[in-house]
């Protein structure tokens, strides 16, 4: 007989956070925003116990929304096992679960922060203003180590990069940090396609309005990590009030259970846009990891498991011409966000990017291309149709 393993990632989307549900078939919605409390030593011990990150004692009490829900609980579980990593943290957003970590950062006494570039352009805006008592330096890939100081908390890089979907190699990046740990915002890629966690990260971030949700109705975040970061996280979340609602965190524990075929749907379709445009005369250049030459250290052989459903284009004639092909999209949707079931095209030096930095802001001419689940066919021929405009 063959020994207890832990679920692979397709199997943990299915039944990942699903123990114990008795009698039911699926998870219940609890909304309670205060729970009852036995007495007052038991109260007060619960209290400072989930104030300080930690989860409900033994016999204890919940409390309060803000200190603890099991509804948004199940949905950590869930990612974290889908993530291979020891716990996860939700948070109200993408931005409160990145500021949720630098928080936690800044309050060890270890504020400086090594960033890698790009980055979407609400990481690199907090990041860049330094808002939350964070000092940044910004490095390429191979100069992270140089730019390590005593004081740094964090590593922080993204991989698939938005927008342009440059691939970083994590391990490289962890081997470089040394002790320091490194957060790798995991959007793009999801838990399907790579695991940063694998690769030494010790912070997996994800925006989970985008593909973990999948379906353009919930705003959220989430950060895997391990016991001391999780208890970190949940504490600043108790503090700061960023929380989940439980509403939220019942639909993105569902939408869980079918990401694996989304994202693995959207990436064949994304790759069949991609070489199509690739040979588009108003195209310059597609930005996509599954083409040739774009993987030059061989990472979707290592570290990913395939180049993902993100794209992007250099449209040729300048930002008019760009700006004029993601307005002319019939089916396409013109707007922002990424990895719903519905695909959308968007102008990041206009709007993701527009806080970054001139010098780091994406070129005028690129367009961002998120792909969803309908007929390739369909999103080529407009794609096509908004180009010739």
């Amino acid at each position: 007989m063959s020994s207890p393993h832990a679920p692979r990632p397709d199997t943990a989307a299915v039944h990942a956070g699903r123990e114990n549900l008795g009698d039911a078939h699926v998870p219940p919605i609890d909304l309670s925003s205060t729970y009852p409390i036995a007495d007052l030593e038991a109260g007060g011990h619960s209290y400072e116990v989930l104030a300080g990150g930690g989860r409900p004692p033994e016999g204890g009490s919940m409390v309060y929304q803000r200190l603890w829900n099991p509804t948004v609980a199940r949905f950590e579980e869930a990612l974290a096992a889908m993530e291979s990593a020891p716990e996860a943290v939700a948070y109200a957003s993408g931005m409160a679960a990145l500021s949720a970590a630098l928080l936690a950062a800044v309050a060890q006494g270890t504020p400086h922060v090594v960033a890698v570039r790009p980055l979407y352009g609400g990481s690199d805006h907090v990041l860049a203003s330094g808002l939350l008592g964070t000092q940044v330096t910004w490095a390429r890939p191979d100069g992270v180590g140089q730019a390590l100081q005593a004081d740094t908390g964090l590593v922080v890089i993204e991989t698939p990069a938005n927008p342009t979907l440059e691939l970083v190699d994590i391990a490289d990046v962890v081997a470089q940090a040394g002790s320091v740990p490194v957060l790798v915002d995991n959007t793009f890629a999801t838990p399907v396609l790579q695991n940063p966690w694998h690769q030494g990260a010790t912070l997996v971030l994800h925006s989970a309005t985008k593909y973990l949700g999948g379906h353009g109705d919930i705003v959220a975040g989430v950060v895997a990590t391990d016991a001391t970061w999780a208890q970190r996280l949940r504490s600043v979340r108790a503090l700061t009030g960023g929380l989940l609602h439980p509403l939220a965190g019942y639909q993105l524990h569902r939408g869980l259970q079918t990401l694996p075929v989304r994202v693995r749907a959207q990436q064949e379709t994304a790759h069949q846009v991609a070489l199509a445009l690739d040979q588009h005369p108003a195209v310059g250049q597609v930005y996509y990891p599954g083409l040739p030459g774009q993987d030059p250290d061989g990472l979707l052989a290592t570290q990913m498991r395939g180049p993902g459903a993100m794209l992007a284009i250099q449209v040729k004639g300048g930002y008019a011409a760009a700006a004029a092909a993601a307005s002319a999209c019939r089916l396409v949707v013109h707007a922002v966000s990424l990895g719903g079931v519905d695909t959308l095209i968007q102008h990041p030096a206009s709007l993701t990017h527009r806080p970054v930095t001139a010098e780091a802001r994406p070129h005028p001419d690129v367009l961002r291309i998120s792909i969803g689940l309908e007929d390739p066919a369909d999103l080529i021929a407009d794609l096509d149709q908004a180009l010739g405009h």
